[in-house]
């Protein structure tokens, strides 16, 4: 009897940890709120456990990680192609359409506590100097994880 007990509240716990679990989109677009060669959203804040959908809108768009929480692992699509992940680790996700880097096409997760957003602020500087327009783009996205 104990044992049937146990197995059903685990069960029920279970069942209740997933149905928090959300799922997000996030568009690659050409033209978007914020300009052109944007994600949209391009500032996510998600729970751990989320289900992130990166969807290539517009064509001629990738997406790849540049900075993720120790122990996630690094994600990347290939030109438009569509990308889901789980978020697994707290932390600030950095990404990037590698072709419109230039074009600060960057976006930032934030799941949970910013265990590293020192690395994602220190990474925004080395790549806002790369970056031919919206050269502040990435910082003000990381000014919104708290």
């Amino acid at each position: 009897m104990l044992k049937q007990t146990v197995l059903a509240t685990a069960l029920i716990l279970a069942a209740a940890l997933n149905a928090e679990a959300a799922t997000h989109e996030i568009k690659m677009l050409n033209n978007g709120k914020e300009g052109i060669m944007v994600f949209e959203p391009a500032y996510l804040k998600a729970a751990k456990g989320d289900t992130i959908k990166f969807v290539p809108t517009d064509p001629s768009h990738d997406v790849s990680s540049v900075v993720v929480p120790k122990g996630a692992k690094a994600f990347s699509a290939p030109l438009n192609k569509p990308l889901t992940i789980k978020v697994t680790e707290e932390g600030v996700y950095v990404y990037e359409c590698k072709i419109h880097l230039p074009m600060a096409m960057v976006g930032v997760i934030q799941v949970g506590t910013p265990t590293n957003l020192k690395e994602a602020q220190d990474k925004s500087k080395e790549m806002s100097k790369t970056f031919a327009m919206n050269k502040d783009r990435l910082d003000k996205y990381l000014n919104q994880v708290k």
